[in-house]
């Protein structure tokens, strides 16, 4: 069998195991997605299972669409079943089941964007302030409150009519319950969906409708999982009921990769599968085909120190290779210059800027380096500016698109006046009191008021036709085709000409390229109205090749990522590892991280840290990292003073005894407790993360933040 020829043992294995559960622990640069895409074509090709019948869970939207290419290249089938993330397949269930939750099948996917959009309306109707909370701050609290302080939430959603939710919002008094209500007033309003209700809305029909779960569980003959040490609790519920029929569960993994713990990851879901589902098998994929001799040994030297882990070591394919480098500077900016001048030397040698990569733990600590490339005029591109989806041209086509599939409110807003048509700021707010009284949206408000005295002067009607004649004519044509006129006659790119913005210009042909790619991958699916549920996903897909400029970037953003060169900079206590981790486990999660850093690199791998002092003062060490590693292993530009290694050891086994110790009680709301000087009070909710509980204490007026350092408590 073709398939199977190039395959080394362990692959084979792995894709001939078709029945049952199946395992695989597969290290870094194993060839994971090579032996996935292979047993997805085994099962069609050989088994002749039909695509429709295969799900193939993939972390990130981007891994989905490359996995589709490779299934179309070795079946040559359009029709390449369900390749996405959980989130991508949920929507794939809602879309044909949302009937069951009283949602129109062309409900709304929010994007941080979107759900910005509706804070800023709750903000202005409430007479909010960013002082209350932060728009950032309130989506990552509306998120909390999902998950973990209020789960049942959907069935608000589900069961209360919109009057009702509204009622609840309106009566609320406390900025989060404000913000919380009146989002889930405003998500009820337009039927949208953010990504968290994705998967609760599933798992309510699931668990609601017997007949619709069997439905989906019979389909399903073959369920495959990537990534799957990144799984947390209601993705795991949700594998559990889809293959509660077949039971043909095929998982891929890495421990030693698990990073996203602060997610909602859980690790021993990967470690602990067999306990789960006895008759399992377990296959190893430990040959690595990335990365030379020297850097696998240093990668399995730093990672053999975390002790909860599955022992298991990355086995070498390569030849051997250029040594591990370890640089000590004496300055923060001496570092950067240091590895500017190495990377000088590198092209000097004739390696491609493409070609390297310059990793850090946290976005703070690329300013000295950018400083430094820029004193030698040596081009970068930084991974973690506004990402392609998120750009106000990307974010503005695709309002066009969904405007003349859904008449939301959102998009209305977006492109109403985009360009210009004198519907500026008093005539929208008059058209949100007509909505509002009328009980309409923003669009039909319009179309009821376009001869109005209020629309003279403005091109109201023209947007109208436009919109009224897309919407009778895009069914059935190419999405990139309906959005280049959209484009064209809209004026959206003559508006964009006119300022001379050739950079958004090619930003929207990258889109345009983009949706023929998706048109070309996914068959008979692509839709405009999938196509757009499906788009609000994509989060992380920063099109466009940077040409021949060094990447910088955080070490999470380089995850599944990999370069022929890597500096990993800033190998610091308090930066890397993080001054906030809390506890061992945490630690354990950073070694992880520092991991995967080093297994990016193929050819050449630096590692660096600055000696000197903190913004506060204290002395900075090198990261317990470097230490971890065997020092035989690494090649030092000059040996590190031993003092100073013997300080940076006395300083970690005093951090691990801290971390060691027993964590402070944490509060529920609503329990009284007692503090030393501030007397008896109630606790109001507990902040994780800033380590602290919000009390009401007896005897003063306001609540206090209380850190976990100062002792609470309970009333006896």
């Amino acid at each position: 069998m073709e398939l199977l020829d190039t395959l080394n043992a362990a692959q084979r294995e792995a894709v001939t195991a078709t029945e049952g559960f199946i395992r695989v622990i597969a290290g870094a640069g194993a060839g994971k997605t090579r032996a996935l895409a292979r047993r997805f074509a085994f099962l069609v090709e050989e088994l002749g299972i039909l695509p429709g019948n295969i799900l193939c869970v993939t972390f990130t939207n981007k891994s989905a669409a490359e996995m589709r290419q490779r299934i179309h290249a070795l079946t040559g089938d359009n029709d390449t079943g369900y390749i996405n993330t959980f989130h991508g397949f949920c929507i794939s269930i809602l879309q044909e089941d949302s009937h069951a939750v009283q949602y129109p099948k062309s409900f709304l996917v929010l994007d941080n964007g979107d759900i910005d959009a509706m804070l800023q309306i709750i903000y202005d109707e409430r007479g909010l302030s960013l002082r209350d909370m932060t728009f950032a701050a309130a989506r990552d609290m509306i998120e909390m409150e999902k998950l973990v302080h209020r789960p049942d939430y959907y069935r608000d959603l589900i069961t209360l009519s919109l009057d009702t939710l509204r009622e609840k919002y309106d009566q609320a008094q406390r900025p989060k319950d404000i913000i919380f209500y009146g989002y889930l007033y405003q998500e009820k309003k337009c039927f949208g969906l953010d990504y968290n209700d994705l998967l609760t809305f599933s798992l309510y029909i699931f668990d609601t409708y017997p007949d619709i779960r069997l439905k989906w569980q019979k389909r399903l003959e073959y369920i495959m999982i990537d990534e799957f040490q990144d799984i947390d609790q209601i993705q795991y519920r949700l594998m559990e009921v889809l293959c509660g029929y077949h039971s043909n569960l095929f998982i891929v993994g890495d421990p030693d990769q698990t990073i996203y713990t602060w997610r909602g990851a859980d690790i021993r879901y990967l470690l602990d599968f067999d306990k789960a589902f006895p008759t399992a098998k377990t296959v190893m994929m430990l040959d690595n085909y990335r990365s030379t001799p020297e850097i696998l040994a240093v990668a399995n030297s730093l990672i053999s120190k975390n002790r909860h882990r599955m022992e298991k070591a990355l086995r070498p394919t390569l030849p051997s290779g250029a040594p591990v480098v370890c640089h000590f500077a004496k300055t923060q900016e001496e570092e950067a210059q240091w590895i500017s001048s190495a990377l000088a030397q590198l092209h000097d040698a004739g390696i491609a800027f493409a070609d390297m990569a310059v990793l850090y733990r946290a976005h703070h600590v690329s300013r000295a380096v950018e400083e430094a490339l820029l004193q030698q005029k040596i081009p970068y591109a930084i991974y973690s500016g506004v990402q392609f989806f998120q750009r106000a041209e990307i974010k503005d086509a695709l309002a066009y698109l969904r405007l003349i599939v859904y008449r939301d409110d959102l998009s209305f807003r977006r492109v109403a006046n985009t360009p210009k048509r004198n519907l500026g700021k008093r005539r929208m707010a008059y058209l949100e009191e007509y909505a509002a009284a009328h009980s309409c949206s923003l669009y039909q408000a319009l179309q009821e008021s376009v001869d109005m005295p209020i629309c003279k002067g403005t091109r109201a009607g023209q947007f109208l036709s436009l919109v009224e004649d897309f919407s009778t004519r895009w069914e059935g044509r190419p999405i990139s085709e309906v959005l280049a006129s959209l484009l064209h006659e809209s004026g959206y790119e003559a508006m964009l000409r006119t300022a001379g913005s050739q950079e958004r210009l090619d930003n929207l042909a990258e889109l345009k390229q983009s949706i023929y790619t998706y048109e070309t991958t996914c068959g008979e699916e692509s839709t405009l109205e999938h196509y757009l549920a499906h788009i609000a996903l994509f989060t992380n897909a920063d099109a466009g090749n940077p040409g021949d400029k060094v990447r910088l970037m955080t070490v999470h953003a380089a995850k599944g990522l990999e370069f022929p060169y890597v500096f990993l900079c800033s190998l610091n206590e308090g930066v890397f590892p993080s001054r906030h981790v809390r506890n061992l486990r945490d630690m354990e999660e950073e070694r992880r991280l520092a991991f995967v850093a080093l297994t990016r690199a193929q050819k050449g791998l630096v590692l660096t840290e600055a000696d000197g002092r903190n913004f506060d003062g204290s002395p900075r060490y090198p990261s317990r990292f470097l230490l971890d590693i065997d020092p035989a292993l690494l090649s030092f530009t000059q040996p590190p003073p031993d003092s100073l290694i013997r300080e940076a050891r006395d300083f970690a086994a005093a951090s691990d005894r801290a971390l060691a110790a027993e964590p402070p009680a944490v509060f529920p709301a609503g329990q009284r407790v007692r503090h030393a000087i501030f007397g008896y009070g109630t606790v109001l909710e507990a902040d994780l993360s800033q380590s602290a509980h919000l009390v009401q204490f007896d005897k003063l007026p306001t609540p206090r933040k209380i850190s976990f350092r100062a002792k609470l408590e309970p009333e006896p």
